[in-house]
């Protein structure tokens, strides 16, 4: 894969990213807030972003979503086949909602 390529898929996961996101919170805001681990301001930013912000944000040279996953546990437990994979997800999704809002400067 060339770095054009590379810089193409970006593109392509930010453009992706942000119109689910902005869907997600126009939709529900305060279930959007959670499972997109975003703070009420950032929230508010995305919602009201026209399209040409939204393009323009999406051709950043860097990945706009991260995993959220900085505990191996919690990676661990969303990843395991086992009997209670339901309640591993559910326990994980606890642990993830204790974990404070990323905040982006």
């Amino acid at each position: 894969m060339t770095a054009n390529d590379m810089m193409a898929e970006i593109r392509d996961a930010n453009l992706s990213y942000l119109m689910l996101a902005q869907q997600m919170i126009r939709s529900d805001k305060a279930t959007a807030i959670f499972r997109l681990g975003v703070s009420q301001e950032i929230a508010d930013l995305l919602e009201n972003m026209s399209n040409s912000q939204i393009l323009k944000l999406a051709s950043a040279n860097m990945m706009l979503a991260r995993f959220r996953f900085d505990d191996g546990a919690i990676l661990g437990m969303l990843t395991h086949n086992n009997k209670d994979r339901v309640l591993a997800q559910s326990h994980a999704a606890i642990l993830m909602a204790g974990q404070p809002i990323e905040d982006i400067a």
